[in-house]
């Protein structure tokens, strides 16, 4: 598949899977959306334990529902039979899409995605991700109750997986996984598949610079009472779907690809100058809000308020202090470094680096969407002031990281790789 599918089309594709091998493959709803859209799963083996893959947990990445269809016709089809793909060992239970309302608000990936170079620009356009509230695997960390993971929560206390897949992505950098607990092996499957696909590891990333690192790219969540090697807003992760498996014994591994790679996502070399380049970084995320924030201060007055638009939300939410909270979130890192600690890595300054550019290019794109959907006159005139900006924070995004587009079909192929070598693992831990 060398395209990102619509909800649609991966449901389509679903259904002519079931019909192509009988007996094989089952698909069910298992819930409902906020706004009544049908939450599916399709189920390929018929062993006693289970493997539980949610695909597109996050809108804004959409690599997950290619993969998840893929892992679900080589179980199904039966060639090159693993432990873990064997159907009368092991069921795959696979929920299509984990936030069809979302994903709904980011159709366009598929086509300004599509061709052999997208651009950032295009990206950034179209996608679309709620609040942490709204999303399904955070949203009980925020204490909100969502229908969504609720479906979740409901499938892992009655299918018992002995591991969880969540299928994200991310814009750019390199690939990793992060483990809710340690997979001995599975760091050699996964980062062969990497090498393999030309997809660089990234060495440290911004949401686990404190966890348990046993190799390049695998993260291991740390102990509940280590709230302090947490991300700043996580932590009440234990409440999270990602840790439901505990209770029954079974772990959840997040497989991350990137969109567009860069080289220096595996660049373990001591960075030059931490200390300059993280208050820049800070001082980037910051100017980049509020230059957003001052378009949206000038549209509030004939803009879909934010009871009515998940966008609005999102652009509230973001102009409420999200900004703020990321750039403050490094100025330990800073202190550590200027007072000779631990020297931060290019790679992890890569990481960080991805995070301060795509808040502002997150919150311009959904703004000058809203402005282009608006029919008050002021609205043209505040969509041409933010384009400029946008435009130039693509493009330094993508000449400053060097970064260069990963196909699709790459990309679920290295998901699924990474996916299948978790799975190897955790049925061979289970049957010891």
């Amino acid at each position: 598949m060398d395209r990102y599918l619509t909800v649609a089309e991966v449901s389509a594709a679903a259904r002519r899977l079931v019909s192509r091998y009988p007996g094989a493959g089952r698909l069910r709803r298992v819930g409902t959306s906020r706004a009544g859209r049908p939450l599916e799963m399709l189920s390929v083996g018929h062993g006693p334990a289970h493997v539980l893959v949610v695909a597109r947990p996050h809108p804004d990445e959409p690599v997950g529902a290619v993969t998840a269809l893929a892992l679900a016709e080589r179980v199904a089809r039966g060639d090159g039979r693993t432990p873990a793909t064997d159907p009368a060992r092991v069921t795959w239970d696979v929920v299509l899409c984990l936030d069809p309302d979302g994903a709904t608000l980011s159709e366009g990936i598929e086509e300004a995605t599509a061709g052999p170079a997208p651009a950032l620009e295009r990206y950034f356009r179209t996608a679309f991700r709620p609040v942490a509230a709204e999303q399904p695997e955070w949203a009980p960390i925020e204490s909100s109750r969502l229908p969504e993971s609720r479906a979740l929560f409901d499938l892992i206390d009655e299918r018992r997986p002995l591991l969880q897949c969540s299928l994200h992505g991310i814009e750019a950098g390199g690939t990793f996984t992060q483990l809710t607990e340690n997979l001995p092996g599975f760091a050699e499957g996964f980062h062969t598949a990497a090498a393999d696909l030309s997809v660089p590891v990234q060495h440290g990333t911004f949401d686990a610079l404190y966890w348990e690192n046993p190799a390049p790219g695998v993260h291991v969540l740390p102990p509940p009472e280590s709230t302090g090697r947490l991300a700043a807003g996580s932590e009440n992760i234990g409440r999270s779907t990602w840790c439901a498996p505990q209770r029954y014994g079974g772990v959840t591994a997040i497989a991350e690809v990137p969109m567009w790679a860069s080289a220096l996502a595996d660049d373990p070399a001591p960075h030059p100058d931490a200390v300059r380049a993280l208050h820049g970084l800070s001082r980037l995320v910051r100017d980049g809000g509020e230059q957003v924030t001052a378009v949206l201060d000038k549209a509030r007055g004939f803009l879909p308020p934010p009871e009515e638009s998940a966008p609005r939300r999102v652009l509230e939410w973001m102009a409420g202090g999200l900004y703020d909270l990321v750039a403050d979130s490094w100025q330990p890192l800073a202190r550590q470094a200027a007072e000779g600690g631990e020297r931060l890595t290019t790679a992890q300054v890569c990481a960080l680096d991805v995070v301060a550019r795509r808040q502002p290019l997150r919150a311009a794109g959904l703004l000058m969407r809203l402005l282009s959907a608006s029919a008050d006159p002021a609205a043209p005139a505040l969509h041409d002031e933010l384009h400029a900006p946008f435009t130039a924070w693509c493009e330094d995004f993508t000449r400053a990281l060097r970064l260069r587009w990963v196909p699709v079909r790459a990309q679920a192929d290295l998901q699924a790789r990474t996916v299948l070598a978790a799975a190897e693992c955790a049925v061979r831990a289970a049957h010891r």
